[in-house]
């Protein structure tokens, strides 16, 4: 791939793709990277503001199944390769409304296969759209073993269907039309900025406010946890040295029961916060189980670590205390979110 590059990073505003954006335009100020997003509720331009002013960044307002809108960007731009996150990420909100996590996930995904085809017509020389997945298309697991990059997928959610499909979509239009791709699919990412409907930083808001800890079930649902830092470093590898038509599974070699990792979020706060051994802790309140609810999901990252060289650079207690002491150092980005006031600040700032 040539040096001088024209990234679009679709969702860039959001909590992956911020972390992808900046180390991009740190990382590689020879390219060119434009930051697509919607900027719907999970979107922040505030996640960015170290960066903004780069001459290397360009932030784009547009939503991905707008296909005169995308078309026009990609004639204007000419975007070399894409790198796409932007999606409907939240299982609860699927299952309220799964057409929009069709629309956005699928239908978007499209959209954006076809300018890049139409784009370059078969001159794929230096090009690669990369397409930013999840574990979840793969179902559930029992006690024991692991997803790898050759198990089959079994959605159970209208989330992870939608993630399905547009892997599939990608795979196709790389078998029908030769366009180069790579997919990466990931656990469950923690860290800063993350959009606080999540579990982290919505339990973390809950207690520093002392408010229920509502956890779904008995609490013995198993996932891997992957520090956001880490899955970005692991994205920016795919994207150099991943070899066309693969998938990578990137995963944090982290399996916690949604329990435990409540406790050793309510420890650490505790300490953190100066409070009584125990106080965070007599917040959990056991809740109805969501529908469709996956036992375990736990992934190899074998092929990435040796392929590609990347392993995790923390364990999950050095990644949650990392995470818990950036929302307690940045309370206003969370009461920001919580009033609504992030939402201002493209007008603020863009406009």
């Amino acid at each position: 791939m040539k040096k001088n590059k024209n990234i679009l990073i679709t969702g860039g505003a959001g909590f992956i793709g911020s972390h992808v954006v900046r180390l991009l335009v740190k990382q590689y100020p020879n390219y060119q990277i434009y930051n697509l997003d919607a900027l719907t509720y999970a979107g922040n331009l505030e996640n960015l503001t170290d960066i903004e002013s780069a001459t290397n960044y360009t932030f784009l307002h547009g939503d991905i199944t707008d296909e005169e809108y995308i078309n026009s960007i990609f004639l204007k731009h000419q975007f070399d390769h894409v790198i796409h996150l932007a999606a409907e990420s939240h299982v609860d909100r699927s299952i309220s409304d799964p057409l929009a996590f069709a629309k956005t996930n699928i239908i978007g995904t499209m959209v954006l296969l076809n300018a890049f085809k139409n784009l370059w017509q078969n001159n794929w020389e230096g090009k690669r759209f990369y397409h930013v997945s999840t574990d979840e298309v793969y179902g559930t697991l029992g006690e024991k073993g692991l997803f790898t990059e050759t198990t089959a997928y079994d959605p159970n959610s209208p989330y992870s269907a939608s993630k399905a499909s547009s892997d599939h979509f990608v795979r196709a239009y790389g078998e029908t039309y030769n366009l180069p791709y790579v997919i990466s699919n990931c656990s469950n990412n923690y860290g800063p900025n993350q959009f606080p409907e999540k579990l982290i930083p919505l339990f973390i808001n809950n207690i520093i406010n002392k408010k229920a800890l509502p956890v779904y079930g008995d609490g013995n649902y198993t996932r891997d946890w992957l520090y956001v830092i880490d899955h970005a470093v692991a994205i920016d590898l795919v994207f150099h040295k991943g070899q066309n038509g693969e998938t990578y599974n990137i995963g944090g070699f982290n399996e916690w029961k949604n329990i435990d990792l409540v406790k050793l979020l309510c420890q650490q706060m505790d300490e953190k916060l100066g409070r009584t051994v125990g106080e965070s802790e007599s917040l959990i309140t056991y809740v109805k189980d969501r529908p469709g609810h996956d036992l375990r999901y736990a992934i190899d990252a074998n092929k990435i670590n040796k392929e590609l060289g990347w392993h995790p650079s923390v364990t999950f207690e050095e990644g949650l205390s990392k995470t818990i002491d950036w929302y307690l150092d940045n309370k206003n980005w969370m009461d920001k979110i919580t009033s609504g006031d992030y939402l201002n600040y493209y007008q603020e700032q863009y406009k």
